[in-house]
C-alpha cells in the first residue's frame, strides 16, 4: 500500500496544527511520550518532530513531507519544494518576525552599531550568514531558550529573537533596531517524493484542505429571507465571493439569499440587511472554504 510520512510540529504548534488537521479531515490521537501519533486514514505515517530539525529529516528523506518554519529552512539551508504557506497564528493570523533588539538604554542604534557585539540567538546560521553578508564582525553565541533574559543581565549586548506582538520583548524593557525577516509555517516535501505521482496528489489534496479551513477561518456563511421587491438591493449591499446565492421560496413572494462573508464585516452587515427586510437571518460558521 502506498504511504506518506509526514511530520508534525512538536511545541507551541502542535495543538494548532492538529487541530487544523481535524478540521481538514484527519484526525490523531496521541499521547505526551508518543512521537508517533496514530491518525485515521492508513495511508499516512506520522511523526512528532521539533520545527528547528524538521526540515533536515524531510530533505534526507527520512520524511517525505511536513509543517514547519520559513526560519528553519532558512536556518538549516533546506533544498525543499514548498507546497504552501500555512499562516494560523491564534493570536494575529499574521506571519512572525525575526528581529535584533538590545536593551532600551543601548546606545546602539543600527547593524553598524553591533560591531565587535555579542548576540545570542537560537537562529545561529542564518544571523551568522546574514552579518557576514554585511561585513559587521560579531560573535554569536546559541541561546538555549530565555533569549530577551541574556542580554537584560548582561550576557550578550543583542538578541535575535521571534516576535508576532513584540509584548515579550516590550516586557523586558527591549528595543527592536532591525528586522532580519518574516516567518510563517508552511508544508513542504522531499524534491524527490514530489515527483513521486501518487505522493504528489495526496499532498495537493492535502493542502487544499488545510488552506480551505484556514479561509474560512475568517469567513461566515449568512442565510436570510427576503420579500421579492427587496432583493435587488440587498443583492447589492452583501459581498461575496462569486455573488450570493438566491432561490425563490414556496411562496413566490420570498427568497432565500445566502452568502460567505468576512467574519469582521457581520456586526454591521446584520442590523443594515434587517433594516432593509431582510428576515430570519441566520449567520454560520465555516469548516472550509475551497
Amino acid at each position: 500500500m502506498n504511504e506518506l510520512k509526514i511530520g508534525l510540529p512538536k511545541g507551541s504548534l502542535e495543538k494548532p496544527t492538529l487541530a487544523l488537521f481535524a478540521k481538514a479531515g484527519w484526525h490523531f490521537k496521541l499521547t505526551s511520550r508518543n512521537y508517533f501519533p496514530v491518525v485515521d486514514d492508513p495511508q499516512l505515517h506520522c511523526s512528532i518532530c521539533r520545527p528547528q530539525e524538521m526540515s533536515r529529516y524531510i530533505e534526507s528523506g527520512l520524511l517525505d513531507a511536513g509543517i514547519t518554519g520559513k526560519d528553519w529552512i532558512l536556518e538549516n539551508q533546506s533544498d525543499l519544494h514548498v507546497v504552501a504557506d500555512l499562516v494560523y497564528s491564534k493570536v494575529s493570523r499574521q506571519p512572525t518576525r525575526w528581529v535584533i533588539a538590545v536593551p532600551g538604554d543601548s546606545d546602539i542604534t543600527c547593524l553598524e552599531d553591533l560591531e565587535g557585539k555579542r548576540i545570542a540567538t537560537e537562529l545561529v546560521g542564518y544571523s551568522t550568514r546574514f552579518f557576514q553578508e554585511k561585513g559587521i564582525n560579531v560573535e554569536i553565541e546559541f541561546s538555549w531558550g530565555a533569549t530577551e533574559a541574556k542580554v537584560v543581565s548582561g550576557l550578550a549586548d543583542a538578541i535575535v529573537e521571534v516576535t508576532e506582538t513584540e509584548s515579550t520583548i516590550r516586557a523586558h524593557g527591549l528595543r527592536i533596531i532591525h528586522e532580519l525577516m518574516e516567518s510563517n509555517s508552511q508544508l513542504v516535501v522531499n524534491k524527490l517524493a514530489w515527483q513521486d505521482p501518487w505522493k504528489r496528489k495526496k499532498i495537493e489534496d492535502m493542502a487544499m484542505l488545510l488552506q480551505g479551513v484556514l479561509r474560512a477561518e475568517t469567513l461566515v456563511g449568512l442565510k436570510m429571507n427576503v420579500k421579492k421587491d427587496s432583493v435587488e438591493k440587498i443583492a447589492k449591499m452583501l459581498p461575496s465571493m462569486n455573488g450570493p446565492t438566491i432561490s425563490p421560496l414556496y411562496n413566490a413572494e420570498w427568497f432565500s439569499v445566502d452568502t460567505v462573508v468576512g467574519e469582521h464585516e457581520v456586526r454591521e452587515l446584520i442590523p443594515a440587511l434587517q433594516a432593509i427586510g431582510a428576515e430570519g437571518i441566520i449567520e454560520y460558521v465555516l469548516n472550509k472554504v475551497v
